[in-house]
């Protein structure tokens, strides 16, 4: 990876920044500075951190963030996950990416647990999959 510090973008930090943040603190260790935030914060979706304790994540430590308390010069890449919300802005200089996928709460559906938390297990895969992609340098 080409990148010290890296920054997941989400508008509620709840879900899919949070689960980034956690899946690329464990694949880049010390090597990577890893951060994420929101435009609206919230908390932590309580599917997220299941999610990444099934691959072995403890990710109940982790708060969402707002955008503003990220300081730009601290960042290399940004990395947005938002579909169908808009993203939020991050000013600054920072190479950016678009990994854009649906939230995973489905909020406005009437999901049983199961169903849900497999929304958040196809998230947390997908994510997966593009950081080690952006590891061996094959970055989409």
């Amino acid at each position: 990876m080409k990148y010290n510090s890296v920054l997941f973008l989400c508008v509620a930090n709840s879900a899919r920044s949070q689960m980034a943040e956690g899946l690329a603190r464990k694949r880049f260790g010390d090597a990577v500075r890893v951060q994420s935030a929101g435009s609206a914060p919230g908390r932590v979706n309580p599917y997220a951190i299941r999610a990444l304790a099934e691959v072995g994540i403890d990710a109940s430590a982790q708060h969402s963030k707002h955008v503003d308390t990220i300081d730009p010069a601290s960042v290399d890449l940004v990395i947005t996950l938002c579909a169908e919300e808009s993203c939020p802005v991050f000013l600054g200089d920072a190479a950016r990416l678009s990994w854009a996928m649906p939230d995973p709460d489905r909020k406005h559906e009437d999901l049983t647990d199961e169903e849900r938390l497999a929304h958040f297990r196809a998230a947390r895969d997908a994510i997966d999959a593009r950081l080690e992609a952006l590891a061996n340098g094959s970055v989409r």
